[in-house]
């Protein structure tokens, strides 16, 4: 099996590192990622300015662009010859669940790689700091040795996220919805030492909705790894009819 491996924290960081190590022996593994850290780019794509790519290795490059640019370079730019079989984006250093999947870099390069045609997994740890990585490599090699047929199945398009544990604390696997959480989302003043004011977006920990069916509440109250199926489709199907009432009288 062919794998394109990105991400959203950059070429070099830790997360992507100890999974090309792990898939690197099951695979042919190829890596195309951002030069630098693109946490919460969402799906932007670099089109008024021109992308860099950098070869590191045979199969390892970078782009000085988004995560959304570094799949879509890869796909089209470097391996249009030999396209990959499965893209996986990660693994991420934090959470992307709920509606943060909306903002995030890492699933944004799983959804590219989905409008491209090609199956994908987006896969985060949930913790920002001191990230234990062996439960989300070992659950990834799982998948691609095992059940090959059907992560490479049309239309694929996952959002793991793993519990900051070691594989052998967590509790299982789940199937899950996107969660739902309260905002706490903040501008932060501050004042630099010229007495300019500089702001940062911040805030406190997120609020969840608790759900037991939800990517939340099986990664933070039940310590499973949760694995939520998306779609490219937004359309919300159950509102048409009212909404032909409204618009066509």
């Amino acid at each position: 099996m062919r794998i394109l491996l990105s991400n959203d924290d950059g070429i070099h960081a830790p997360g992507l590192q100890v999974l090309k190590e792990a898939l690197e022996p099951l695979c042919e593994l190829w890596v195309v990622a951002p030069s630098s850290q693109q946490s919460a780019t969402s799906h932007s794509l670099t089109l008024g300015n021109i992308l860099r790519r950098r070869q590191w290795s045979e199969r390892v490059f970078s782009v000085q662009g988004t995560p959304a640019d570094s799949v879509l370079m890869a796909i089209n730019g470097v391996m249009q010859d030999t396209p990959p079989d499965v893209v996986i984006s990660g693994i991420n250093h934090g959470p992307n669940m709920g509606e943060d999947v909306h903002y995030s870099g890492t699933v944004a390069a799983a959804i590219e790689a989905a409008i491209l045609g090609v199956p994908a997994v987006a896969v985060s740890v949930a913790s920002f700091r001191e990230q234990v990585w062996d439960g989300a490599v070992r659950y990834i090699c799982e998948l691609v040795s095992k059940h090959e047929d059907r992560i490479r199945a049309k239309g694929t398009l996952l959002n793991v996220n793993v519990p900051n544990l070691p594989y052998s604390d967590i509790k299982g696997v789940s199937a899950t919805h996107l969660g739902s959480r309260f905002y706490g989302d903040v501008i932060i003043r501050k004042e630099d030492p010229r007495g300019k004011d500089y702001f940062w977006i911040g805030g406190e920990e997120p609020t969840w909705i608790e759900d037991r069916d939800s990517d939340f509440y099986a990664v933070h109250r039940e310590e499973r790894i949760s694995v939520t199926p998306l779609r490219l489709d937004l359309t919300d199907r159950k509102r048409i009819a009212d909404l032909k009432e409204w618009v066509e009288g």
